[in-house]
């Protein structure tokens, strides 16, 4: 049975009906934010973790648990993490034994060949639900119910908590605690948003990003040399790129009716910050519907070697994409 994840995040106890369930994607704040809602909603209930490397290893583990029952015992979640098809041929010899307890699944991406994928979206028995990335839309919903209330949240706010932390739910939940935490009178003020936000570590890549899609090829290759890429920021890199190229194929759309590039980029919505605009309108010289389309197929590629393969340097391949867009946005 296929779940949507929005209509979980609204209630997440329809899922207590299946024996197994399975949560896959590469959005792995929202994982984990269904993690800690099954742990809430479940109190009075036995919480057990475990990896599938422990489970492969030694498959009476999960039996055992399942299986071995007491009149004393509470009822049990037990949560797998980093399953993959090798633990479907386990969960196929468990599944009957399940009485009252649940498993919770945890999956990366896993595509439409996956045997534990199609097991899954055809069971009765079963439940799955793919965890997609946020887009800008979902993460400024995000903020907006999380912060509901606080006087000062301005549009300005919510694109520095973005510009802070890309699309990353996880980022993103950390950077609203830091708020919820400092201003506990629930008036937000701005002087101090910035400086409690972790905006300046990502500036230099933001500053990287734009230089090399206005096609400034001196400025691009100082900045790659004076840029530290960080490992566990190489998603959050590339979905800045993605959202300046999808900003500029909006912009491009939309001069079709209008071709006062300063009235388009003051109609979007959301907003652009107006630190950005400037900028905005120096690249938008530089790239037309073709161009866009050729960089959006070079970021798509960058994504699926940067998620199909653990060997390679992650830093590299942003940095080769960074190259090829400067030349893209300098090419006829």
């Amino acid at each position: 049975m296929i779940f949507k994840s929005y209509i979980l995040e609204q209630n997440i106890q329809s899922i207590s009906k299946y024996k197994i369930f399975l949560f896959y994607g590469e959005n792995q704040g929202l994982k984990k934010e269904f993690k800690e809602k099954i742990k809430f909603h479940n109190k009075e209930k036995e919480i057990l973790n475990l990896i599938q490397d422990e489970i492969i290893k030694n498959k009476d583990i999960l039996t055992n648990e399942i299986k071995n029952k007491s009149l004393f015992n509470k009822e049990k979640i037990v949560f797998i993490s980093q399953v993959n098809d090798k633990i479907l041929e386990i969960l196929e010899e468990v599944v009957e034994d399940i009485k009252e307890d649940n498993i919770i699944l945890f999956a990366d991406v896993l595509d439409k060949k996956s045997k534990l994928r199609n097991y899954f979206e055809k069971s009765k028995n079963c439940g799955i639900a793919p965890c997609y990335q946020d887009n800008e839309i979902t993460i400024r919903k995000i903020i907006l119910e999380k912060l509901n209330g606080y006087q000062g949240l301005s549009g300005q706010i919510i694109n520095l908590i973005i510009q802070s932390a890309g699309l990353d739910r996880n980022k993103i939940n950390n950077e609203i605690n830091k708020i919820i935490s400092c201003f506990k009178d629930k008036k937000i003020d701005l002087k101090k948003i910035d400086l409690l936000l972790n905006v300046r570590e990502n500036d230099d890549f933001n500053l990287l990003k734009d230089e090399a899609l206005k096609g400034n090829k001196i400025n691009t290759n100082k900045l790659l040399a004076d840029t530290v890429f960080e490992i566990e920021n190489n998603i959050y890199y590339l979905n800045s790129i993605n959202q300046r190229i999808n900003k500029l194929n909006e912009i491009e759309n939309m001069k079709k009716q209008n071709s006062n590039i300063e009235s388009v980029i003051s109609s979007l919505k959301p907003p652009v910050f107006w630190k950005d605009k400037p900028m905005l309108i120096e690249q938008t010289k530089k790239w037309n519907k073709k161009k866009i389309k050729e960089a959006l197929k070079k970021t798509y590629n960058t994504e699926i070697k940067i998620k199909s393969s653990s060997s390679i340097r992650k830093d590299l391949l942003i940095k080769n994409l960074i190259i090829e867009l400067c030349s893209t946005a300098n090419s006829a």
